[in-house]
This record gives structure tokens, sequence and C-alpha cells, in this order.
């Protein structure tokens, strides 16, 4: 016997069991919308009237289980009452799957995420494909808000307080794996025995999974302020309270209400509803939706390159071949001396170590990475990644020694970090398939990767070049061809600022601080060394050809004296074990009143001038670029977001005010006006 529905297909087999085939129509991902759970309900309600014998929920989506709710509604809520009932809906849907009196299973695949989870969570056992691509989590807390179908609740009830509020807390997606060992599900296994271990554990249920008595104790009245105070010290060591209020919530809701899970829940939704109104969730919200886009920039289906050449084994080069190897590809590394190539491996050992953890997959990646002294991968390559050093002479001579060697349609692919890509291109018989794929230090953290269009780009090698940038998990931002793209040269006069306050006497360390209360994840000064001194000073010579970006002493001095930053232990900083150290600033030190608007106007100025450029074809793009590829506060959506938060208008006076002040550089641009029209048309 079967049902179809839109959404969902239920099939009563001859055992009695109803699976509950998911598969949102017009969706490559299955999300939690609200037509969904309208016809969720619907069988609920149908299910609980005959009970069959039991329950499967599963997605007949490839890519995954259930994605988490449908974000896109999120955003259109106005009102704290209108997020309740949506959240309190959510509950009591997921609260009719625990309530069915007949044993619930939900098998999953790939992902399984926020409200997917706590679908999950809702049914009485969880078996998961134990592929490396099966990732589970409550990623909420990145959202602004926090687990608000019961899944604070139950993920509590599951796996104890220390481990569910830790997934929670950090909002990370773990394995298969990892949430066996945790208790969240009851198996991990191959996917092609998922369907016989549905039927098993409905003949015979498995074993509860048993929390360590330490862990129970943490949930006792009187342990729960202890432990309260050790959750809240280690999120405020990422998240300022007043910028990230959701982690702080859901640490309080636990501590109030952990020894009554019915208000728990209850007090779980209005936490909830009032947090999904806030400018934070809202704007992080956005965030993520911009993510969304960037990742569906590229439709190539038929595209699939094998094989990558990465010419240059510095950090920039070595860590791109070593990510793309991680990523599955087979990968050479050229450079011109052994010692390179063999830090390179280390380097590389190091991070398949962190991430893969296993020999296995580590050896694994480690023989897809194959140092290459000579080029004799050139022949082979499906993209070449040209990674030296900031000079457009050696990078022109690289590429007529490079063209001939390879196949007629490689992609040819620039990192540089400022220079256009029309001073390359003259050398190049084929000059449509060069672009620019420009990483971002350290590769392995940084998303974003920019991808330079010059005049002669073809479209296809856009194309290309996106899917490739996504194929590794990276998100590919189209941008033009001008000295710096988008982020370095919005970056730079950032940069460049927080050096001359230094050269001012501003102590280094309230510089950073300025930064990081406004919410930057690092301040200027300590990127500036984590970056690298030199590279900033190349860079910043570059764009000081066609901006007005003064490239201050104190930086030339440094790089002079070869204290490059965190590379050679000294910059701006020392540094001790990998981190710098801060001098203490006096007790009766003020800051400048506007240090942190001389810092983040010039950014937010220079973003105006690169939308009026036409840099990148929106202000979404360029919120986008700046949030992904320099950690600039999120939760403030973006410099352009941020400039219509606080007021164009007001922020053309302090920019006029710094600039009478201070000199030229802090002129307002002219696309200040065009903004004031854009804004009239559409209000």
């Amino acid at each position: 016997m079967s049902t179809t529905y839109k959404h969902w297909k239920i099939i009563t087999d001859d055992e009695n069991i109803t699976w509950l085939h998911f598969d949102k129509a017009d969706s490559s991902t299955n999300v939690l919308s609200h037509e969904v759970m309208d016809e969720l309900e619907t069988e609920l309600n149908n299910l609980n009237q005959k009970p069959p014998g039991a329950v499967v929920f599963l997605s007949d989506k490839k890519n995954g289980f259930i994605a988490g709710a449908d974000v896109n509604e999120f955003s259109q809520l106005e009102t704290e009452h209108v997020a309740l009932t949506l959240i309190q809906r959510g509950q009591h849907i997921m609260n009719m799957i625990e309530r069915l009196p007949c044993p619930t299973v939900a098998l999953i695949h790939g992902f399984c995420l926020g409200g997917g989870f706590e679908l999950a969570l809702a049914c009485r056992f969880r078996i998961a494909d134990n592929d490396p691509k099966t990732k589970i989590g409550l990623p909420e807390i990145k959202l602004g808000i926090h687990p608000g179908f019961g899944g604070a609740v139950r993920s509590i009830r599951t796996a104890g307080p220390i481990a569910a509020m830790n997934l929670m807390l950090t909002g990370r997606a773990i394995s298969a794996r990892a949430a066996k060992k945790m208790g969240l599900i009851h198996y991990a296994i191959p996917k092609r025995h998922l369907i016989a271990a549905a039927r098993s554990v409905i003949k015979k249920a498995p074993p509860a999974h048993k929390i360590v008595w330490w862990a129970r104790l943490a949930n006792h009245k009187l342990a729960r302020p202890w432990v309260k105070k050790i959750l809240i010290k280690q999120v405020a060591k990422k998240a300022h309270r007043a910028h990230y209020p959701a982690p702080y919530a859901l640490i309080d809701l636990w501590e109030c209400y952990a020894d009554d899970e019915q208000r728990f829940m209850e007090e779980e939704a209005i936490s909830v509803s009032q947090l999904m109104v806030t400018k934070t969730a809202q704007n992080l919200i956005r965030v993520f939706s911009l993510q969304e886009k960037m990742k569906n920039y590229s439709h190539l289906k038929d595209y699939q390159p094998k094989h990558i050449h990465v010419i240059g084994g510095g950090v920039m080069g070595g860590d791109i071949a070593a990510w793309c190897a991680l990523q599955g590809y087979s990968v050479t590394i050229q450079d011109r001396e052994h010692a390179t190539l063999a830090r390179v491996i280390k380097r590389a050992y190091k991070l398949y170590k962190k991430k893969l953890k296993k020999r296995l997959p580590i050896t694994e990646a480690l023989d897809r990475l194959v140092p290459d002294i000579n080029g004799n991968g050139l022949k082979q390559a499906d993209v070449v990644i040209e990674a030296i050093f900031e000079d457009a002479e050696v990078k022109r001579q690289l590429f007529k020694e490079v063209e001939p060697q390879v196949k007629a349609d490689c992609i040819i692919a620039t990192n540089t970090s400022s220079i256009p890509l029309e001073e390359l291109a003259p050398v190049l018989n084929d000059s449509s398939r060069l672009v620019g794929l420009h990483f971002f230090n350290p590769v392995a953290m940084m998303p974003l990767v920019e991808i330079v269009r010059g005049k002669t780009t073809s479209d296809e090698t856009m194309q290309r070049a996106a899917s490739v940038t996504k194929s590794i998990r990276r998100l590919p931002l189209p941008v033009s061809s001008s000295p710096g793209f988008l982020v370095n040269r919005i970056l730079m006069p950032y940069l460049m600022e927080a050096v001359v306050l230094a050269e001012e006497g501003v102590p280094l360390k309230a510089i950073d601080q300025a930064a990081t209360e406004f919410g930057m994840p690092m301040g200027p000064i300590e990127l500036a060394d984590t970056v690298g001194l030199d590279i900033c000073l190349k860079v910043a010579e570059n764009l000081s050809q066609t901006m007005d970006i003064g490239v201050p002493e104190r930086l030339r001095n440094l790089v002079n004296k070869k204290q490059l930053g965190k590379k050679t232990d000294q910059g701006f900083y020392v540094f001790k074990k990998g981190k710098p150290v801060k001098p203490a600033l006096a007790k009766d030190y003020t800051p400048p009143t506007d240090l942190a608007d001389r810092l983040i106007l010039r950014l937010v100025n220079e973003a105006v001038a690169c939308l009026r450029d036409g840099v990148v074809d929106s202000s979404d793009m360029i919120d986008a670029g700046v949030i992904f590829g320099t950690g600039f506060a999120p939760f403030r959506g973006g410099p352009m977001c941020y400039a219509n938060s606080r007021g164009i208008e007001q922020l053309i006076k302090l920019l006029e005010n710094l600039d009478s002040r201070y000199g030229n550089r802090f002129k307002p641009d002219d696309g200040w006006t065009e903004l004031i029209k854009e804004n009239a048309e559409s209000a």
C-alpha cells in the first residue's frame, strides 16, 4: 500500500512497516519547509489513528537525509509572535513522532543537520551510513539561534549535557562514528545495510546508550551553576555575548530547566523566537543564504577534472596543493628546490593527521600529493595553478614556458593576490583559458576563492574554475580583474590604517582590541603578522599605484629587517609557539574615541568604491566576499549591510570629519551618492 504527497511517498510493506520517503519537490536538498511540515503532520495524524508495526523515515535524495529547516522562511519572520508560532508547531510535529505507539527509525545518510537531526532525535532509533560524507549536527548557533524543535532537550537526554551542549554550542557537524560514540545514534554502518538494520532494530531493540556517571552528575541542579561557568568561559573565547547572544541563551536554558523537560521545551521555543527576530540572527541567516548562492554559481555537470598541477612550493602553493589532494584530486607540486617540496609534504602530513586522524586515509591523501621538481605533471594536468611570488614579469615568463606543455583544454590559473590578469595574458597564445584562482591564507581555514575574470577570460573557463573551487569545498566569488580584486583591495586600507595608528603611537593591543570589540575575529595588526608583512607590503605597493593607499615606513622597516610576522616569529608582535605576545595596556590608557571608525570606515569606504567600479555585480557579493575572505564580523552582515544599518548619511558625515582631520584617504567615495539614489528609488 502506498500514498503519495508532493514531498513524501508513504509505503507500507508486507511486514506492516511504514516507510516515509522524503524527497522535497523542486529542490536538490531536503529541507523542512512549511509545506513539507503540513504534509508530515497530515500523515502523522493518519499513522496515529491506525498505527503500523513500525515507522521508518528515510531520504530519497542522494546528498543526504535532511539539511535542516528551510532557512529562507526564517528571513520572512517579522515578529516574535509569528516566530513562536512556527517553532511551537515544529515542536508539536516532533512530539507527534516521539509519541507514535510503535517503533520509529531514522535512516541517515549524507547531511543530517538542524531540524533534520531534531526529527531523527524524535525517533526511537537512529541508524547512519558510516561514509565520511555523512555529517550529523545541530548547527543552529551559526544562524544566531539554537535548536528549537526539541533538539536541545532530546540531545541532552540522549547523549548527556556535556557532549550535547558541546555539539550545540560549537555548531560543528560530526561523523556517524563520532555520533555513535556519543550515543546520538545507535549504529554507524555501510549504506547498503541500512534497510536490513532498520528491520533488525524493529524486531529487537538495541541496548540503550549509558551516559557515564560524571556526565550525568553535570546535569544535577547543584552542579549546573559550576558547569555553566565553564561553558560560558569556553564560549566567550570565540563569541562576545553582545554580538552573539544565542549560545549564552542556550546555557541559561539548560541551567534553569534541565530538571523539567516540558518546561525546558516551552522555554526553548520562546528563546528561539526571541533570538530569531534579532539583527544578529537575521544577518547570519542572510549570510547563510549568500553562501548558498555562491555554491550555486557553476552548473557544469560534465566537467570532471582529475589532475591539478601547482607551481610554487611556498606556504600558499604548498597548502593549495595539499588541500586539493585532501579533497581527492591527483596533485603534482612543482618547485626548484627539493627542500621546499619536503616542507610541503611535512605540512601536508600535519594537515591530514588533523583532518583524517586514521593511518589509511592519511596515507592515501599523501599518495595523491606528488613532489614534481621537473614539472612532469604539466602534461596530464586539467588545471595548472601558479602560486609563485608577486612579480608580473616572472609570472609572464613562467606562463610562456607552461603553455606549450599543457593540454589544449587545460585551465591556466594564477593565485596572484593583486596583479590584474591583463598584465599576464599577452604572453599566452590562448588567453581565454587564463583565470585567477585567488586563495586566502590559511588555505585549510579560509572558505573563499576569488574567481578572477580577465578581459579575455572565456565564460567556459570561469564556469570550470568555479566548478573546481566547489569540488574542493570552497566558495567561488566571481570578480573582475582589477588591482587587488575585491578582498585585498578592501582589506589593505584597513590594515594600512592600523599601521598608521601604530606610527602615531597607539599601542598595538589597543588597535587590535578596537577591531575585535567591533566583531572582527582578529585585530588588523595580528592579521598583518599572520598573513606575512612581506606579502602585505608587496600588495600595498601594487595597490598604491592606482589607489590612495600610502605605505607606512614602519611596515617597510620591518620587512627590510626580515621581521615578517608569524613565519619569522617577529613582526609587529613577537610570536612564541605561534601565538603573539601582546603587552598589557597601561591602566590609565584611554584609546582615541575615533579608533574603531578610522579602521572600519576605511574598509567600508573602499567597499563602496568596489561596488561603483563593478568589481563584483552586487552589494550582496561584496558582503559575502569580505565576510568569507577576511572574517568581517558576520553578525553585522558585511560592510554594505553595516553601512545601511548604521545609516549612509551618518557614515558620509563621519568620513567627511575624518577627511578634514586626517587627510584625503578618508574622502567619501563617489559611490555613496549612488547608494543614496538607489535607496531612495527602492523606498
